[in-house]
């Protein structure tokens, strides 16, 4: 049994091999070694954590901006489409969960299928991107909450906004206080964080639920004037609506929580994927329902693009259902706050089980079953940054974030699909086990052959001979062989062709201030490398490796190769269309995380001292090492 470290990038392995290192899909046996997590969550717990994510304070506003400035009254088709662009990165999130239910979520899956490189900064990013979102959400609080006693400056002396003395820095104490609350709720355990989300999300769909009905009955009693205007139902054309898509698309953020659970679900294969699909699903409908009803009853041209809702049932004498409104508003962004630091520790843990930070995160208390010092930690970030800054302005980093992580799932899922990892890392603890089974074969060899067949180089010619006596079994052996080669070089090509072409594609749709004949000539050139790398990809065969991939059994994602490739097609071009400011930001941010990595991740990962061997050899390595224990 020959140990090949072809894939490894252990000791002196360079700076590249290091990058390429892959994880095991299966990580039951590391959780086995360490602390666990307690699976607590079926499916229902994972709908309001997933839906109480996603819903925040932003429909209460989006809805009169976007129908104002893009779409008009054809608002709830935007909403439509922004849905079905968020449901491909859900398909693709939902396979890898049910396939490596292990906390890290997009970290995870990345390390599994890409290396360690690419998921270092997908976990670096997201790092980032839930302490500035849990951040923002917390900042937006307080000044709805401020709406119960009187107006925005109405807060107890203790809660308000204060401006320091000579700094021009606005303090905001109710928001670092709420983020110190949610943390110490996250503490307590998933079971109960989980209970009180789930009856904070419930409250919150009332709310909304309440404007459904309450708006549909002033629809009907006026004939829904807001759709007899005279622009028609499409005011701003089809781009108008394919704008407003994009802008509402950040609505959906937030279903990613649900995976980053996956280690704390009790039938993952089953309940992921069916939380994932029905929290997106109801969603999507709340969202449609309420712009259906909200255009309907005013026109989107007088529709007030700071408080829509509120002001549209003022309008027709309901100045009471403000209250009922901002009472939303503020559940929403509270279990957006609690979806925005649930998975933050959990992926610091996953990192740190890694070895790319300090073990100090991967604790886990013994009674709670959850990272407590990782969430301690994070939550003191998020209430600094939520206390001394106004982290409005860094809104674009989180979109990066989010973003970044959608694009290498949808990429994980076609490497999976075409070239699954066919070495898996052989710890330490176990490679002198694989020799002692290599020397077990050689005595075995001894009994059977005699004494003059002694040593490995002979059984290798003994077994060589026995083959020539069929050389043309031997030889298809051999073309099948080589075939899986070419096969599986074709297809890495491929996809790495894919991404070329969406790159190029996206880039050249984007930058209007080229002249027309370049900008044309790079859509060409992008759109000819998309098309033809697909078409490849089509063409060949999916890897039989992918049906032994991680857990076997669960979700599968459909139309693969053309719904991930879609799925990054539409995730690039929001990335590069998010602005220069928030990618300079990130990009320092990255910067950060480059040198954390190689100064101390790198040489400290779990995997530094592993070997790679075939997948079918480490299940033989494990099960001998028992045996001969």
């Amino acid at each position: 049994m020959a140990l090949d470290g072809g894939g490894g990038g252990g000791r002196g392995g360079g700076v590249f091999r290091s990058l390429m290192r892959r994880k095991p899909a299966d990580s039951d046996r590391v959780r086995a070694e360490g602390q666990q997590l307690a699976k607590e969550l079926n499916v229902l717990e994972l709908i309001a954590i997933g839906v109480g994510s996603t819903i925040g304070a932003g429909v209460y506003v989006l809805v009169g901006t976007v129908a104002r400035e893009h779409a008009g009254p054809a608002l709830t088709v935007s909403f439509l489409i922004a849905g079905i662009a968020a449901a491909l990165s859900a398909f693709c999130y939902a396979e890898l969960a049910s396939r490596c239910p292990s906390a890290g979520s997009a970290y995870h899956y990345t390390y599994v299928c890409v290396g360690e490189g690419v998921a270092w900064l997908i976990g670096w990013a997201l790092v980032l991107e839930y302490t500035i979102g849990g951040s923002a959400v917390a900042r937006g609080i307080s000044p709805n909450l401020a709406l119960f006693f009187g107006g925005p400056d109405s807060l107890p002396w203790i809660l308000a906004r204060h401006q320091l003395p000579w700094f021009d820095v606005i303090v905001d104490p109710c928001a670092a206080a709420l983020v110190l609350v949610v943390s110490v709720l996250l503490c307590l355990g998933i079971k109960e964080s989980s209970f009180v989300q789930g009856i904070v999300t419930t409250l919150n769909a009332c709310v909304m639920i309440f404007v459904i009905v309450a708006g549909c009955y002033i629809g009907f009693q006026i004939g829904w004037d807001g759709y007899k205007v005279t622009d028609g139902y499409f005011p701003y054309g089809v781009n108008g609506v394919l704008a407003g898509s994009a802008t509402v698309f950040f609505a959906y953020i937030g279903f990613d929580t649900v995976a980053s659970t996956a280690e704390e679900v009790k039938n993952p294969q089953r309940d992921l994927p069916m939380g994932i699909g029905a929290a997106l699903s109801i969603c999507c409908l709340l969202y449609m329902m309420v712009s259906v009803v909200i255009v309907g009853i005013v026109p989107y041209s007088a529709m007030d693009p700071d408080t829509p809702i509120s002001s549209a049932f003022a309008k027709h004498g309901m100045q009471w259902a403000m209250y009922v409104v901002t009472s939303g508003a503020v559940l929403a962004l509270c279990s957006t706050l609690m979806g925005s630091l649930l998975p933050q520790p959990r992926i610091l843990m996953a990192m740190a089980r890694d070895g790319l930070l300090p073990s100090f995160f991967s604790d886990v208390n013994k009674q709670t079953q959850v990272p407590v010092k990782g969430t301690i930690v994070a939550g003191i970030c998020a209430a600094a940054l939520a206390f001394f800054m106004d982290v409005s302005q860094l809104a674009g980093m989180v979109s990066i974030g989010t973003l970044l992580a959608f694009t290498i799932v949808a990429v994980s899922i076609l490497i999976l699909r075409y070239v699954p990892p066919d070495d898996a890392p052989l710890p330490s603890s176990l490679q002198e086990s694989s020799h002692l089974n290599q020397e077990y074969d050689e005595e075995k060899g001894r009994d059977l052959l005699g004494d003059e067949i002694c040593n490995k180089s002979q059984i290798k010619d003994l077994i060589v001979e026995e083959s020539m006596k069929d050389p043309l079994l031997e030889k298809k052996q051999y073309t099948g062989m080589m075939d899986e080669m070419k096969r599986r070089r074709i297809a890495a090509f491929s996809i790495g062709s894919v991404c070329l072409g969406v790159l190029v594609l996206t880039s050249s749709a984007s930058a209007t201030w080229l002249p027309f004949l370049p900008l044309c000539i790079g859509c060409i050139i992008g759109g000819l490398l998309l098309i033809a790398s697909l078409g490849i990809l089509c063409s060949i065969d999916q890897d039989d490796g992918r049906h032994s991939f991680g857990h076997a059994g669960g979700f599968t994602c459909p139309f693969v190769p053309f719904l991930p490739v879609l799925c990054i097609l539409i995730n690039t071009y929001l990335l590069i269309n998010l602005g220069g400011d928030a990618w300079m930001r990130v990009s320092i941010w990255l910067l950060i995380g480059v040198l954390v990595y190689i100064f101390y991740g790198r040489t400290r990962s779990s995997l530094i001292d592993v070997v790679y061997v075939p997948v079918a050899q480490v299940n033989d390595c494990r099960s001998s090492s028992g045996f001969l224990s």
